[in-house]
């Protein structure tokens, strides 16, 4: 982690949940950080929590990723402060649950602009100047529903099929250039996420729902390693890995299984 030390990480999507335990992590590593979100009060929580335990420089940038224009804004704005970022993790991310034909198009789109067109914005923005420093790293945080259809959470599962592919394509393109880049695909982790989608866990997500920190933990010390691919978790990977060999149709039904809305809630 010494390569690490006094260097600038951007978290996204910081104010809570996985966003929020990763930059409790590169805190602990030594690194300068940039936590955004659109919670401007979580967001001074979180840089009073890490500002006691760690000797490092903290920037808070409220900021709506999930506009056209919030991805070019952020990046203006650390221009603007003068710091050259060296890790980017791109974690901002939001799920709707439902029938698709139910969920109004507006929502739709909203879920594709911050999952998939705001993540490929802020890469691009931010990669040039890692690759002419010869230096950096970036982390995509996608899902395990990427790795299948997600009945009652297409859009979502869709967004994140696509950040699972660009993530492989980049990791193979950036060999040699000094750029680590991977992509973390949790599985049901105990998250907010859940609330803010309208969903109502079953007791099989309840059941195999991660701890965000165990699951922040893995990422981090997948990114480092240079791992491509990084999902958390023996159960996860099992099922990652059964796909692969299972009928097609048989993939959709078991992931429509975690779709669907339950009676509990964590």
């Amino acid at each position: 982690m010494k390569e690490l030390k006094g260097k600038w990480a951007l978290v996204t999507g910081a104010s809570s949940g996985i966003g929020a335990d990763l930059a409790r992590l590169y805190a602990k590593a030594g690194c300068n950080l940039i936590i955004t979100a659109r919670r401007e009060q979580r967001l001074a929580e979180l840089k009073k929590e890490l500002s006691q335990q760690n000797d490092i420089r903290i920037e808070i940038i409220q900021n709506d990723l999930s506009t056209e224009t919030g991805p070019q804004e952020l990046f203006d704005t650390i221009e603007d402060r003068k710091i050259q970022v060296s890790i980017l993790i791109n974690n901002a991310g939001i799920a709707l649950s439902g029938k698709f034909n139910d969920i109004p198009l507006d929502k739709k789109l909203g879920i594709i602009q911050l999952n998939l067109v705001s993540l490929t914005k802020l890469t691009h923005l931010f990669l040039h100047g890692m690759i002419s420093r010869k230096e950096g790293w970036i982390m995509q945080v996608a899902s395990v529903y990427g790795f299948q259809p997600g009945p009652n959470m297409a859009t979502y599962a869709a967004t994140k099929a696509y950040v699972i592919s660009l993530s492989e394509a980049l990791n193979f393109e950036l060999k040699g250039t000094g750029v680590k880049h991977s992509v973390l695909c949790p599985g049901p982790t105990r998250t907010e996420i859940f609330d803010t989608a309208g969903h109502t866990t079953n007791i099989l997500m309840d059941n195999l729902s991660m701890d965000s920190m165990d699951v922040a933990k893995e990422g981090f010390k997948g990114l480092l390693n240079g791992k491509s691919v990084i999902v958390p978790g023996a159960i996860n990977k099992a099922l990652v890995s059964s796909n692969r060999f299972s009928p097609r149709s048989l993939t959709v039904f078991g992931a429509s299984l975690f779709g669907k809305e339950g009676t509990s809630r964590k």
